[in-house]
């Protein structure tokens, strides 16, 4: 539908550690600063809560309490996102795992060198959701030393969270972006839709591929976000839980779905699964696109044209 009427809005901002915009198609300036605000406020209300680097955050609280291997009682919002990152534990056989984010003290991404596989043997003990008791709104954590890490779910819940706020406030057409992770609330305000750039794994200023999405989200995952390499080989931020190596198989995966949290939790299953992951993609039936390391490309929304219309 169309509504030429209507003024262009863009935010710039800076929440959980990355570059961030919004813009949004609205009757005037003010109804479109007016949702942009009310996003905003809840992506950093998101991040107070479940930032690791805030002392003052909820999950902070949370890993305080695994430290010395004791109970939390948690609020809903938290107690939802807990039962979300099991469902994705159970669906990747355990490669999705909350608790894995305390492998990065083996991994220094800014040091260019291997960690010891003693380090990381020390860590894997302190891994695993089967150590933590669950039994809603109490978490319990057998093993003391554990933490939790929202990182593959929090920033995507965030945008479809803003995403909702803004349609909720009248908003019919605009997109948020959390640093690559984009929701379409709907098309621009002439009915066409927002083009929307895959970034090249190996190529800072490339795009993979151009999507023209009416609606839904995207979110991608990748081992260019944060990696060294050693002896030719890169190694990536996304890490094996049940190895505590990065993974070596894909490169760069981008899934569209109707909700972030489920494109972002699925591009990081498939990076996680390996030689597996991009027949898992298929099975999942979600319009996807992955690069392996080899620079191989593939995935149903793969095109030699370079733009695709989803």
């Amino acid at each position: 539908m169309q509504n030429t009427n209507l003024t262009y809005y863009r935010r710039e901002f800076k929440a959980m550690g990355t570059p961030c915009d919004i813009q949004l198609f609205a009757r005037n300036q003010a109804k479109a600063r007016h949702a942009a605000d009310a996003a905003i406020a809840d992506v950093q209300r998101l991040e107070a809560l479940y930032s690791r680097y805030k002392t003052d955050s909820f999950l902070s609280e949370i890993n305080r309490a695994a430290a010395v291997g004791g109970s939390i009682s948690v609020d809903e919002e938290t107690a939802s996102l807990i039962d979300y990152a099991v469902t994705c534990y159970e669906q990747s056989d355990g490669l999705f795992d909350i608790t894995s984010g305390i492998l990065r003290r083996a991994w220094k991404f800014d040091q260019g060198k291997l960690p010891e596989q003693s380090l990381i043997d020390e860590l894997l003990e302190k891994v695993g959701w089967h150590k933590v008791v669950w039994k809603r709104p109490v978490l319990t954590f057998t093993v003391p030393g554990m933490e939790i890490d929202f990182g593959g779910v929090v920033k995507e819940y965030a945008v479809d969270r803003a995403a909702s706020l803004c349609y909720g406030l009248g908003v019919r057409h605009g997109v948020i972006n959390l640093g690559g992770d984009i929701k379409v609330i709907g098309p621009r305000n002439d009915g066409s839709p927002w083009r929307v750039g895959i970034r090249h794994p190996r190529s800072h200023d490339a795009l993979l591929d151009t999507l023209l999405l009416y609606e839904g989200a995207l979110a991608s995952s990748g081992d260019y976000e944060r990696c060294i390499m050693v002896d030719g080989v890169r190694y990536g931020h996304v890490l094996n839980p049940k190895t505590g190596w990065p993974v070596r198989h894909l490169a760069a995966v981008s899934v569209v779905g109707d909700f972030c949290v489920v494109a972002g939790s699925a591009s990081t299953i498939a990076m996680l699964k390996e030689s597996e992951g991009t027949g898992w993609l298929q099975e999942l039936g979600l319009p996807h696109l992955w690069v392996d390391v080899r620079g191989v490309s593939g995935g149903s929304i793969a095109t030699k044209s370079k733009t695709q219309v989803v």
